[in-house]
């Protein structure tokens, strides 16, 4: 891949992600999903271009992190629910025999929630927010390393705002447990997309080679 090429490709990455967020564009994240993928192909080949592996393998730990995060949290998640999920369901619907191969029976049953109490949803409540945190921790190793990547980018291309970037991301994920975190991060995107779109790359260096040093002259 050639410098212009990668420069196309994490442009148009970045930007998908950018606009990803918007419900009329995106359809079940696949705008987003198009983008990093797109953004990981452009960092690959700068590492390419640069003999910098870490500006792709970064990204590709905080990809791998990403799905991982989501894996342990949505296994988690299940893990908590399920065992509760029986006995609701049959305080709510007490005719029902209990076997969840028979839940279509529910709809023509009547529910009664006279003796549901709040220790009923504790376990619900528990699984959600134990699935969230594990969702922020993971993403906030994610932004980490993706900010390693940006700003390893940013060294080598000497193009700052790369790094600016990585950084907004990183804080983004940090505070995401107070709402502005994905402002944050979304802002971040935009300006990967500049930074794509205007960078001015410095080319890479060829590497020193070795020469022999003068015959000694006679005395």
């Amino acid at each position: 891949m050639t410098i212009e090429s990668s420069k196309t490709l994490g442009g148009i990455g970045a930007l998908l992600v950018f606009v990803g967020i918007f419900p009329f564009i995106n359809t079940y994240g696949i705008v987003e999903l198009i983008g990093a993928i797109l953004v990981l192909i452009s960092l690959h080949g700068f590492a390419s271009i640069y003999k910098e592996s870490g500006i792709f393998n970064n990204a590709l730990y905080a990809i791998i992190a990403g799905i991982v995060g989501v894996v342990a949290a949505a296994g988690i998640g299940i893990a908590i629910v399920l065992p509760n999920l029986k006995d609701f369901l049959m305080k709510i619907y007490p005719s029902w025999n209990g076997s969840f191969s028979n839940l279509q029976s529910l709809s023509g049953m009547t529910p009664n929630t006279t003796n549901i109490s709040f220790s009923d949803f504790a376990p619900f409540i528990a699984a959600i927010i134990v699935v969230l945190i594990i969702l922020w921790i993971f993403a906030i190793v994610a932004a980490f390393l993706l900010r390693r990547s940006l700003r390893e980018l940013s060294t080598k291309s000497g193009t700052g705002l790369f790094s600016t970037a990585g950084l907004l991301l990183l804080v983004g994920a940090v505070l995401l447990v107070v709402g502005i975190g994905a402002l944050l991060m979304w802002i971040a995107a935009l300006l990967l997309a500049i930074a794509f779109f205007t960078m001015k790359p410095q080319e890479p260096q060829p590497a020193p080679t070795m020469t022999s040093p003068p015959p000694p002259t006679p005395v």
